[in-house]
């Protein structure tokens, strides 16, 4: 992602994060990380990346698991500020 999406995508989440109550910031703040499965496939999709094998079509795969993990870990990250704030009023 480039800056400018990067703030879009930023300001998008504090949007959505501004309208969460506290019980559902810390649902998202503690969302679990990958399954095995899923964690497995990553890693063979970013090992092939890394030796320059991948399909069309894997790349695509990849590429769409990367954007949504980005979009998760930086709606935890906003969760977890939002459930601190409130935990501190």
């Amino acid at each position: 992602m480039n800056h400018t999406t990067d703030t879009t995508l930023e300001r998008f989440v504090d949007h959505l994060v501004r309208g969460f109550t506290p019980e559902l910031a810390k649902h998202f703040a503690e969302l679990p990380q990958p399954t095995a499965e899923l964690q497995a496939r990553l890693d063979e999709l970013a090992d092939k990346a890394n030796e320059g094998t991948l399909s069309a079509d894997e790349a695509r795969e990849y590429d769409t698991y990367i954007e949504l993990m980005d979009f998760v870990a930086l709606m935890r990250l906003k969760a977890r500020a939002c459930v601190s704030r409130s935990s501190q009023a």
